[in-house]
């Protein structure tokens, strides 16, 4: 299992993340940064790993249609080398509403890409797969050092833990909003869950499989479904939240924070800090 990310990081699109953040997250406590939407390139990971001292970086995710495996194991050995043991590649399949005509059999194809980085030389216990069905979570624990679910709730944590046995790392991702007031709440979160997600197919059929049906879909989402898959409340309330994943099998949580637009994170990111690392 990877070791060194602590039971909480911190889940964040790539272009948001600066190294002034990143500093500032490692100060706090977090243990790891993961990079929604990653580039292959790696570069960013080098600016962020070159900013801190013990904070850790994981893609969440390269996406395998976009980077070639030779590129992102040429981009993997560089950031390992100069930043060891620091780094965790994600990789994945992405959606075939944003590949297109070249999403085709996206389980061989990340079998293929798997294949590629091992002739190239990045460690299986160096990377983890986003994975959200049955057979690409059992890939993860197969072909890598664990799994790396996106909107998911619990209930998903406890069938992944159960598929992939002990000793695998489980790193699910959760959307968080630090507000009491449950319609200002999912007023923030639901735009966020609803496009893209609730318009990909992978994700739907996932939600559908834990109990969500179409009336639960439509419209921006259900307040039922809002609510199981955006925790919130204040710092403690959203803990307890953080905590079921945890006890349901996780390792580790990628904290997504959403806020109202142009709002500051850090203060929410602190207040959380405060709560989860007292």
């Amino acid at each position: 299992m990877v070791a060194g990310l602590g039971q909480y990081g911190v889940w964040q699109g790539e272009s948001l993340v600066t190294p002034q953040l990143a500093r500032e997250l490692e100060r706090l406590g977090f243990g790891t940064v993961w990079l929604g939407s990653a580039h292959g390139d790696l570069k960013v990971v080098d600016e962020l790993l070159e900013a801190t001292t013990t904070l850790k970086v994981a893609t969440g995710i390269v996406n395998i249609w976009n980077d070639p495996a030779d590129e992102v194991a040429a981009a993997y050995t560089r950031v390992q080398s100069r930043h060891p043991g620091r780094f965790l590649l994600g990789i994945g399949a992405g959606h075939r509403e944003a590949v297109g005509a070249a999403y085709v059999k996206p389980y061989q194809a990340v079998v293929d890409y798997l294949d590629a980085l091992d002739a190239a030389g990045v460690p299986k216990d160096a990377r983890v797969i986003a994975a959200l069905g049955p057979k690409m979570v059992r890939l993860s624990g197969e072909r890598s050092a664990g799994a790396h679910p996106y909107l998911v709730t619990p209930d998903h944590t406890a069938q992944a833990r159960e598929i992939l046995g002990t000793g695998v790392l489980l790193a699910p991702e959760q959307k968080v909003v630090l507000q009491t007031d449950p319609d200002k709440a999912r007023e923030i979160g639901r735009p966020r869950v609803d496009r893209p997600y609730l318009h990909l197919r992978n994700y739907v059929n996932n939600l559908r499989a834990f109990g969500f049906d179409d009336t639960d879909i439509a419209d921006g989402g259900s307040d039922r479904l809002i609510d199981a898959l955006v925790a919130r409340g204040d710092a403690r309330a959203i803990t307890e939240r953080l905590n079921e994943h945890l006890e349901a099998g996780a390792d580790h949580v990628a904290i997504q924070l959403l806020t109202a637009k142009g709002d500051d994170p850090i203060p929410g990111y602190t207040a959380l800090a405060e709560e989860l690392f007292a």
